[in-house]
């Protein structure tokens, strides 16, 4: 298992740091692209469908993708896109989480396939636009949510339930701790300050998320990212509850050792859509 995951680890960089590298924004995008419509096909199958209706589940957000680009969204700002995208996204989580595993059957499929792709469009359309910003701005995105999983698993090892009682959603990921959320929080803001000090100190043509945020304010920088780094968590539990309303460990097995595309971005799609929001929100 373990050399399985090296070695899909190491073909996945191997696609990814090209494209995230390369000198125009499209191959990456394109990336995202195929990732989000593999993501379609595993939200269909964890919904129920097979063959080919979960295919043309993930035409449809492929589709979408695609007019986005032809009609340039991710060029423009669309604050107004991204408001409604992460309002949306915490009212969901909290709802869902809220109503737990037993109310995840209780909500129409259809009303469930059309909100899973609106989603990992909304997703696609963050991560293009923040590509488009620069290579600086999104790695510290995506590095936010990395460093937020990593700091979690390690300070729930080290400190869960030693300082609280209960689990933070035993019915839903029992090894997750409150004590693991304020670790990822601690560990997020130690590689914001960091960040924002090689930022300073290499003059960065394009400014990091944090140090946009730490421009307006050093109090604006700490609440933004424990906001931030608690719906990293919602994604990544909101995908648990559906993986167990569906009986299932993985959302495929697309990924040999990894599991499948939504396995690796779930913690990503309320997250993207949230950096843009406050991004584009923020005074110039």
């Amino acid at each position: 298992m373990l050399k399985q995951r090296v070695i899909t680890a190491l073909v996945l960089l191997a696609v990814l740091i090209p494209a995230l590298l390369a000198p125009a924004a499209w191959p990456f995008a394109l990336l995202m692209l195929l990732a989000m419509g593999a993501a379609a096909w595993e939200w269909a199958q964890l919904n129920g469908l097979q063959g080919a209706a979960g295919w043309l589940v993930a035409a449809v957000c492929v589709a979408l993708c695609l007019a986005s680009w032809a009609l340039g969204l991710p060029q423009q700002r669309l604050p107004g896109l991204w408001l409604a995208g992460g309002g949306a996204w915490v009212l969901a989580a909290a709802a869902l989480l809220h109503r737990g595993v037993p109310g995840w059957p209780g909500i129409a499929r259809p009303v469930r396939l059309v909100a899973g792709v609106l989603a990992l469009w909304l997703a696609w359309l963050a991560v293009t636009q923040a590509r488009l910003i620069g290579v600086n701005f999104l790695l510290s995105i995506f590095a936010l949510v990395w460093t937020a999983d990593i700091a979690a698993y390690f300070a729930g090892r080290a400190f869960g339930l030693k300082f609280t009682k209960g689990k933070l959603a035993p019915a839903i990921s029992p090894g997750k701790s409150w004590e693991g959320v304020w670790g990822g929080a601690c560990g997020v803001l130690l590689l914001a300050a960091v960040w924002i000090a090689l930022d300073a100190q290499q003059a960065a043509a394009v400014p990091s998320f944090y140090s946009r945020l730490f421009a307006h304010s050093w109090w604006l920088l700490v609440v933004a990212l424990v906001f931030m780094t608690a719906m990293s968590v919602a994604g990544d539990l909101v995908e648990s509850l559906v993986k167990r309303s569906a009986g299932m460990k993985d959302s495929s097995q697309l990924l040999p050792g990894h599991g499948g595309v939504l396995d690796r971005i779930d913690a990503l799609l309320p997250t993207l859509p949230l950096a843009m929001m406050i991004t584009q929100l923020l005074p110039a």
